[in-house]
């Protein structure tokens, strides 16, 4: 808009009612576009932004207008453009009230020119004008009216995928719980039951093939009690979250020059326990696939009214953009993780770490079921 404004007008060679007003307004107006193209390139800005930056608009070109005097008919393609600028805000209402406000402007404009200098006068093409911007107000309402109904459309469908995801991690919890008592109740007491009576054994028995066997039966069932908090936090129950975060670790500890350090706070056992293990364990999948990251901190903090666990790793980073790309697709995993937590009243969010890698972040209400 301001390339076309400074190409008309020069074009045009313009003589300005007041220069100073006009060069000035052009120099705020050029220094505004550019904050706000900073501001854009950065990522997502809040809502808000959209009014600011279209009432800045409407300002600039109002005032371009006056200052300038009657030769501003060479900026009528502007008028033209500011009603398809403010059609896509997904808000009918708003985008009439705009496009009237531009046509009511606009003649506005031409009412104070004829005023002011007699020679302008107030040309009947103005009439015409002012109409067709009406036009232009209500064609562009009625656009931006299909898109905010298909944009709403658009959402309900993402929410019930949201459900659905939901749903099925749910289902899937509900039978890893199943097999997870199975073990539990089966195979895991067994084994410790073997275990003791190898161990009352080697107290008789000095035999190393005995030993051997033992320290064997030992070690499988760690790894079946770590499966069994993998598939489902049961024993979560009993260790506790901070506990269950540490045994996950030592799981991770040593695995290709990984090093993994830990800053846990004793936050009990919380009713989001659930996720949040899940979450620590997700986290910790991706950054070994593939972060290639060399260091991770996981952190674990709760305050009167949240819980946050933090996973922190140098590796190449992340785009934060995948995970909606991801549960679009309809894929379990980090989206899954992202629909619970939100599900819960919580959030989980990616930003790149200090010096290198991604944080990756998810706070859930303390007392949330």
């Amino acid at each position: 808009m301001i390339g076309l404004i400074v190409l008309i007008t020069n074009v045009g060679a313009v003589k300005n009612w007041l220069p100073a007003v006009y060069n000035t307004t052009l120099l705020v107006y050029f220094i505004a576009a550019v904050l706000w193209l900073s501001i854009v390139l950065r990522g997502r800005v809040p809502a808000w932004t959209g009014w600011l930056s279209t009432t800045i608009d409407i300002v600039a070109i109002v005032t371009l207008c006056l200052s300038s005097g009657g030769a501003t008919a060479w900026l009528l393609p502007v008028f033209f453009l500011l009603p398809i600028l403010i059609a896509f805000q997904d808000r009918p209402w708003l985008t009439g009230a705009l496009g009237a406000a531009t046509a009511v402007a606009y003649l506005a404009v031409w009412i104070v020119y004829s005023k002011r200098d007699d020679t302008v006068g107030l040309p009947n093409i103005v009439y015409v004008h002012f109409a067709f911007l009406f036009w232009f107000a209500l064609a562009t309402t009625a656009l931006c009216l299909v898109l905010s109904r298909r944009t709403a459309r658009v959402k309900t469908l993402l929410e019930m995928r949201r459900q659905l995801v939901s749903e099925s991690m749910r289902a899937d919890e509900i039978s890893s719980r199943e097999l997870a008592e199975t073990l539990h109740d089966g195979p895991l007491q067994n084994l410790l039951a073997a275990r003791l009576d190898l161990e009352e054994l080697a107290e008789r028995y000095h035999d190393p093939d005995l030993e051997a066997v033992r320290l064997a039966v030992t070690r499988t069932a760690t790894q079946l009690r770590s499966t069994l908090t993998t598939l489902h936090p049961a024993v979560l129950a009993e260790l506790g979250l901070a506990a269950a975060v540490r045994e996950l670790v030592h799981q991770y500890a040593g695995r290709d020059h990984f090093d993994i350090e830990t800053e846990l706070t004793d936050v009990g056992k919380p009713l989001v326990q659930d996720l949040l293990y899940r979450a620590a364990r997700e986290l910790l999948t991706n950054v070994v696939k593939h972060a290639d990251a060399t260091r991770v901190l996981i952190r674990l903090e709760r305050d009167d009214r949240w819980i946050t666990l933090s996973v922190i790793d140098n590796g190449k980073g992340f785009d934060p953009a995948l995970v909606d790309k991801r549960i679009t697709e309809g894929h379990i995993g980090l989206a899954s993780l992202v629909a619970r937590a939100e599900a819960m009243g919580g959030t989980m969010e990616f930003v790149p770490a200090e010096g290198g890698g991604t944080r990756a972040t998810i706070t859930t209400p303390a007392a949330a079921a």
